[in-house]
């Protein structure tokens, strides 16, 4: 098994370790640790893909720097994960189907545990599974074409936000679980996590249509 999928799998086994704890209200520094561990290998096992590809050329310097926003360095990665989507062409939807299962985790956890409504469970599957759908007959989101897709998807502004809003989201629900932390505060996290979720939805489909 390549190390990127290795990474990808463990990271699905830590989030379901995570679930289990929150409903079992466990320490929530804990568990906020856990999940702040499982987004970093989500960049973790990118790194792994690229270094794959480039046979070792890809250093964590180079790839740390492309992340930061080095156009040299982007553009080296780049180059590493073209030539990856074509000998591993499964990765690059292995890393996805890692990203979506580590999320519908998180969200049907603190829909159980009565957090968050329902409909926001339902609008997250829906987006996911039509956009997905979209976007594999597509290609991979790293060969987005568009303008619009790339500022909006492709960039490390926007994923890097993504990420922390995830981040946020996600830890504060746990506080509002298992410390009866104000919900107030963790339904304006969903709200814009959600509406980021929306968006990067929106970029997708014109990326698919365009």
């Amino acid at each position: 098994m390549r190390s990127a999928d290795a990474t990808t799998l463990f990271r699905v086994l830590l989030i379901v370790l995570v679930a289990y704890l929150i409903l079992g209200k466990y320490s929530p520094v804990v568990i906020i640790t856990l999940i702040a561990v499982a987004m970093l290998l989500d960049a973790v096992d990118g790194f792994f893909a690229v270094n794959e590809a480039s046979n070792g050329a890809v250093g964590a310097s180079v790839y740390i720097r492309s992340v930061l926003g080095d156009k040299g360095s982007a553009h080296t990665v780049q180059g590493f994960k073209k030539r990856l989507s074509k000998a591993a062409k499964f990765g690059p939807r292995i890393d996805v189907a890692g990203d979506r299962a580590v999320e519908y985790i998180l969200w049907v956890v603190y829909t159980v545990a009565g957090v968050i409504p329902i409909f926001v469970l339902f609008i997250v599957i829906i987006r996911h599974s039509f956009v997905d759908a979209f976007m594999a007959a597509k290609g991979t989101s790293s060969k987005m074409k568009t303008r619009f897709a790339r500022v909006i998807y492709s960039s490390n502004l926007w994923r890097g936000g993504i990420n922390v809003v995830k981040f946020l989201t996600f830890s504060y629900l746990s506080l509002v679980y298992i410390w009866s932390y104000p919900e107030w505060i963790g339904y304006v996290l969903v709200a814009i996590l959600v509406s980021y979720i929306l968006l990067r939805g929106a970029a997708e489909l014109y990326e698919a249509y365009a």
